[in-house]
């Protein structure tokens, strides 16, 4: 587990969370726990693969629309999820987000309603807006750090708002929820009874818990009686965002095809970066031990967070069922996220993502990426309680 124990630096690779963190923190040189990338290198075999391919020194035009890549998709559906995927199902795109606006194009009119659990990950806000349609926040209903879904409340949403499209993000960013076979059955009977399309992003699928299940939304393709995509990529899995690339995976062949039109003919996407090819179906044929190896350190990245976070009981942590991200609730504390962020920032030269990055939801949380050696990990949480240490000194 070498590769998940040492930190690597990132400086130098024009890296978004280390490189260019001033753009989102003002500071240079800050030890960055905020973009949902990793410090982990993908996997070694992956880098041979890679190698390889620069060694024979081509790469032109690429085609993905072959078995080898479709069948590596469906193949890690059906191994991690026990979720039977047709490999003509699967789609190339660019990203899920790019996936999320043309699906939202082809799902809905401009003016329409989107409804989707919140806090919910920023890039949503953008993409809805973007589309000139209407977010509709639902917010996840919070007992004691547990998130959950009040149907009562989302079926009241439903009949009056009338949203065109439910956005699902499975599992949850940034609250870590791994959604249950009872919720996902409640949620997919709501959507055929009002007829509302579902567009579910399930990137973080992979990065879960002991114990905890995912279950695709095509899992549960017999009971769904309205339009509905499923996006995802190796990249979060895998580190890999870089090399660019993701996939949809549509059960519908007319979705599909309209899809398709728009990737090859209006965007001019019909090629894919034969570097996403490679690492793509290498991940996905060959990996899984990696995927448990990475988990495991996850997994003991949140023992480790939990128990530094726990010396403070005005901090609310419980650790999630999924994601390598930390939600953290700090309303006990007497300081404004603006006299705790200087403090970081300034003083201990850190960055965490403040809460309400993700909605009026988070606006008394922290979001901390766990995505690193444990020793980042301690390291960060200690300048946490440094900085509120500090704040309690100079107020007493």
């Amino acid at each position: 587990m070498s590769n998940f124990n040492q930190q690597r630096s990132r400086y130098g690779t024009y890296s978004t969370q280390w490189d260019y963190v001033q753009d989102r923190f003002g500071e240079k040189e800050l030890l960055p726990f905020s973009i949902s990338d990793t410090d982990f290198m993908i996997p070694d075999g992956t880098i041979d693969v890679l190698d390889k391919a620069v060694s024979r020194g081509f790469f032109g035009y690429t085609r993905w629309n072959h078995l080898d890549y479709k069948q590596s998709v469906s193949g890690w559906f059906q191994q991690e999820f026990d979720c039977a995927v047709d490999p003509e199902w699967c789609v190339f795109s660019p990203s899920v987000i790019y996936s999320l606006s043309v699906c939202i194009q082809l799902l809905s009119q401009k003016g329409d309603k989107i409804v989707t659990f919140t806090p919910c990950y920023d890039a949503f806000f953008n993409c809805i807006g973007g589309n000139d349609r209407e977010l509709v926040a639902f917010s996840l209903t919070n007992q004691a750090e547990q998130f959950t879904i009040d149907f009562v409340g989302l079926e009241k949403v439903f009949a009056t708002e009338k949203p065109a499209i439910f956005l699902l993000c499975n599992p949850h960013n940034p609250t870590g929820r791994v959604f249950t076979e009872e919720e996902l059955t409640r949620l997919i009977s709501l959507c055929n009874q009002y007829k509302v399309a579902i567009i579910s992003d399930e990137i973080h699928m992979d990065v879960r818990r002991p114990g905890k299940k995912h279950l695709p939304i095509l899992a549960f393709a017999d009971q769904i009686e309205v339009p509905v995509v499923l996006l995802s990529s190796a990249s979060k899995t895998f580190n890999s965002p870089g090399l660019g690339g993701s996939y949809g995976i549509f059960s519908d062949e007319g979705l599909r095809e309209k899809f398709l039109s728009i990737l090859k003919e209006r965007d001019g996407l019909s090629s894919i970066p034969y570097p996403a090819l490679l690492a793509t179906m290498d991940c996905y044929n060959n990996q899984k031990q990696w995927v448990e190896e990475l988990n495991q350190t996850v997994d003991e990245n949140f023992a480790a967070l939990k128990e530094i976070l726990d010396t403070d009981p005005r901090i609310q942590f419980a650790i999630p069922e999924a994601t390598y991200l930390g939600w953290i609730n700090i309303k006990e504390l007497p300081y404004t996220m603006e006299e705790l962020q200087a403090v970081l920032v300034k003083q201990e030269k850190v960055a965490i993502m403040k809460g309400e990055t993700y909605g009026a939801e988070g606006k008394n949380y922290l979001r901390f990426n766990l995505g690193a050696p444990k020793e980042k990990i301690i390291d960060g949480a200690e300048r946490l309680m440094r900085a509120i240490r500090y704040l309690d000194e100079r107020s007493s």
